[in-house]
């Protein structure tokens, strides 16, 4: 995968056509979850061909058309840094769907929580969920804000790793495309703040991969 291009080219997408996931498509993304599910701890789920989870008013004032597929990302209530998790290895998963030629949406609230297929027991949490299909668009970029509102760190100033981490995080989806996360940089040291307000820690961990992705450098998230 080129990671750079795939996350220029991955936009959000809420109308899908009403095609089925093959075969060998849904082995591939399975066996993906798994290994996330391995590296995190996490109980993430792939979900194919259930109309009844976007079958709700909310789904259908949000524009989804056709979101028969989905991601589940669900695990532990007493897990250090869930929503972290599920942003972190969410978007690893969407990266990978739009290298394969399918779109996706993150979806925080506008689907059937009663309704999503996902096995989640007593003690578990389904923090979200990421509708994906054959998309009837490629989606639109959203708008950026500048990157000295983002990070510490000049544009004129900042070594070549950090620039390309900073476009990389620019690229991330955040909830309502608000970009409520702050980038610093000390000495080779970089951190993550995001303010709080609703699935801010799950796009923590969205920008985080992002970052992390195309540095390949560790990042603290605060």
């Amino acid at each position: 995968m080129d990671i750079k291009k795939v996350m220029k080219e991955r936009h959000s997408v809420r109308s899908f056509k009403p095609l089925p996931i093959p075969e060998d498509l849904r082995e591939r993304i399975d066996e993906l979850v798994f290994g996330c599910n391995k590296d995190s701890g996490l109980k993430i789920q792939a979900i194919y061909n259930d109309p009844e989870c976007f079958d709700t008013f909310l789904a259908h004032y949000g524009k989804f058309k056709n979101a028969n597929n989905y991601i589940a990302l669900v695990g532990s209530k007493r897990m250090e840094h869930l929503d972290e998790l599920c942003g972190y290895y969410g978007e690893r998963l969407v990266l990978e769907l739009q290298d394969m030629g399918l779109r996706s949406c993150w979806v925080g609230g506008s689907y059937g929580k009663g309704k999503c297929k996902a096995d989640a027991e007593a003690g578990e949490k389904i923090v979200c969920v990421i509708a994906f299909g054959y998309g009837e668009n490629d989606g639109v970029k959203h708008k950026n804000k500048p990157a000295r509102k983002l990070c510490n760190v000049a544009e004129e100033d900042m070594p070549t790793w950090f620039r390309n981490g900073m476009v990389a995080a620019m690229m991330a989806p955040t909830a309502l495309n608000q970009q409520k996360f702050y980038i610093t940089l000390e000495g080779e040291n970089v951190s993550i703040t995001s303010k709080t307000r609703p699935f801010s820690k799950v796009d923590l961990g969205i920008v985080k991969y992002h970052f992390e992705a195309v540095t390949g450098r560790k990042v603290t998230t605060i």
